[in-house]
Order: structure tokens, then C-alpha cells, then sequence
């Protein structure tokens, strides 16, 4: 069974428009003016169960909106989705016992009591049995490092040990997938990491799959195999990380150091200099004109070398390359919140 199916799905909300200024409100009140905004457009994709999957795009293009769906809160104005074999809003009961989710910017956390006292709450809620949901408390507290920090109220916690104990909370009934939206917002990099970690083990170990929407380029290149990216309601991709990577990868840079300064006018044929300081350059060059083997032979023949790296372009510059060869698409207003 597919853990996601989803066929020609699309969303589209009535929303009240005004003028600016005062005037414009008291037109509004009277006579308010409606329009149609396209959340979704006739979104299709699937997922297997066990997959780790990236769901991308800017701000508007549809990603909170499908998780909203796959989760039962919406219902779609057209198309069809069944999740583990559900169709989300018309089944929402069993469905909820079955999945997991996390939304960064609403907590589910009870803010003035212990993380402890919500996962017990969870647990009736969900029907575990108490010595189990004990347990599960337990094994989850040590994947995600929060042993020490479940009787401390939650207002007392950092971000990162809140979006921790949110991840714990929508683990606790052994859910197969984990629905993650901007799981990571606002975290520095020490607790994104340990975030990672942890989803990354519970799918390894567990086999959850997990559906992940971030704005991070790091959390879909740490997680992901795969990802789909949508703009205005629409996927402009779905492929493996690897081959967004390698289809969009034009650029690459090269830093390269040697025991001794370099010459003022150091240069490396079909590659730009972008630094040259002491014994150290930064080199770029166009994969499509010059292989890296070429590169790599000049560099070499230039004196000895201390270390060399070869960097590939940041994903967030990848996708933003998508975003400007579909930018004929016009744009879509995005749903509102």
C-alpha cells in the first residue's frame, strides 16, 4: 500500500477584498467584493510507505494547504487523495490514528503545564494502553534528548526543545507517517540538527514515513531522497534529490590550498577567480563547458597542494533556478491562512 495518493487535487478559496483606506472599509462592510484564489490546481503525486519526501516551494504555492487536506482539516474543491488507503476527509476518525503531524506555527503543546502532562493527555486521546504509552514516552524522550525536560513547564523550554517535544507529541500512538510542517522554523543550527537526527532514526528504525515541508534547503538535503517542488499551486518537479542536484548543477567551486602564496596574477583556465588570498583560491567554472578533471589537473600542476574541496551549489540556489525557467506560470495569490 501507498502511504500517499494523490490525483488531480485542487483547492480554491472565497475570499473578501476591499479598497484601501477607511472608505474602502465601509464599501466592504456594506457590499463586500469576492474573489476566487487557487490554492492547488490539479496536483498529482504519490508516495510509498516508508519514503522520506521532500514537499517544497515558496510562500503561497500549496504545500500547508495539501497537508491540510492529507490530514482531514480541508476538504478539496476537486480530485482525489487516499492516505494509508483513507480518504482523509471522509474517514478522519481512522485516519488519525494511523498518522502524525506537526505544524511549526501552531503548537499543540498545553504552553503552562509540563510536555509530560500533554503526551498523557495524547495517550488517552489515543487510546494506548498506559504502561505502553509509559514506555513510548520513554524510548522517544531518548531519541530526542528530552529525558531531563519533561516535567519542566512548556513556556520554560527553548524553540528547539519545544519542537522536539511537538514531534514526540504526534509519535506517541506509533503513527505510520508523520505529516512535518516547517518542522524547523526558527531553530538555530545545533537543534535542527538534533531534530534530524531523531526523524531520521524513527524512519530507519520504525520505518515511519515521513512527509516534510520546509523552507531549509538543509533539512531536505539531510533527510530527503526525494522531493517535489511546487509553484503556484502547481509541481514543477519531482525527481531524487540527487537528480535536482545534477540536472540544475551548472556551477560548481573550487577551493584549493598550497604551501606557499600563489602569484598575483594566479588564473586556471576556463574557471573564474572568485578569491585569491596568500596560498589559498577560490576558483568557479561551468561543468558544461569544463570538466572538474581538467580543473582539478591545473590546480595540481600549479604547486603543492594542502587540500582541495569541490562544493556543489547550495539547493536553495537550485530551486530558485527552477522557480525562474516555470516564472511564465502567472502568479497565484496564496490561500488564506
Amino acid at each position: 500500500m501507498r502511504a500517499i495518493e494523490v490525483h488531480r487535487l485542487s483547492k480554491a478559496f472565497l475570499v473578501k477584498r476591499k479598497a484601501a483606506g477607511f472608505r474602502g472599509s465601509l464599501r466592504a462592510l456594506v457590499r463586500p467584493e469576492k474573489q476566487v484564489v487557487e490554492a492547488l490546481r490539479e496536483v498529482s503525486f504519490t508516495m510509498e510507505e516508508g519514503e522520506l519526501l521532500g514537499f517544497i516551494g515558496p510562500n503561497g504555492a500549496g504545500k500547508s494547504t495539501t497537508i491540510k487536506i492529507l490530514t482531514g482539516i480541508l476538504h478539496p474543491s476537486s480530485g482525489e487523495a487516499r492516505v494509508l488507503g483513507l480518504v482523509p476527509w471522509q474517514q478522519r476518525r481512522q485516519l488519525a490514528f494511523q498518522i502524525g503531524s506537526v505544524f511549526g506555527q501552531r503548537p499543540q503543546l498545553w504552553y503552562h503545564l509540563p510536555a509530560i502532562d500533554t503526551f498523557l493527555l495524547f495517550g488517552e486521546i489515543y487510546e494506548v494502553e498506559r504502561r505502553a504509552l509509559r514506555g513510548r514516552i520513554g524510548a522517544l524522550a531518548e531519541i530526542f534528548a528530552l529525558e531531563d525536560l519533561l516535567d519542566i513547564p512548556v513556556r520554560k523550554l527553548s524553540l528547539g526543545q519545544r519542537m522536539r517535544c511537538e514531534v514526540v507529541a504526534s509519535l506517541l500512538h506509533h503513527p505510520r507517517l508523520l505529516l512535518l510542517d516547517e518542522p524547523s522554523i526558527g531553530l538555530d543550527v545545533v537543534a535542527k540538527q538534533r531534530l534530524r537526527e531523531a526523524i531520521r532514526h524513527l524512519n530507519e528504525q520504525e520505518g515511519v514515513s515521513v512527509l516534510l515541508t520546509s523552507h531549509d534547503a538543509g533539512d531536505i538535503e539531510a533527510l530527503c531522497q526525494r522531493v517535489i517542488i511546487v509553484n503556484h499551486g502547481q509541481p514543477v518537479f519531482d525527481d531524487q534529490v540527487a537528480a535536482l542536484k545534477k540536472r540544475y548543477l551548472k556551477v560548481k567551486q573550487v577551493t584549493a590550498r598550497y604551501e606557499r602564496p600563489l602569484a598575483p596574477d594566479f588564473c586556471v583556465e576556463g574557471a573564474e577567480v572568485i578569491r585569491l588570498e596568500e596560498g589559498e583560491v577560490v576558483l568557479s567554472f561551468d561543468t558544461r563547458c569544463t570538466p572538474a578533471g581538467v580543473i582539478v589537473e591545473q590546480l595540481s600542476a600549479a604547486g603543492n597542494l594542502v587540500d582541495l574541496v569541490i562544493s556543489e551549489p547550495a539547493l536553495e540556489e537550485v530551486i530558485r533556478e527552477i522557480y525562474q525557467e516555470t516564472r511564465q506560470l502567472q502568479p497565484t495569490e496564496g490561500a488564506p491562512p
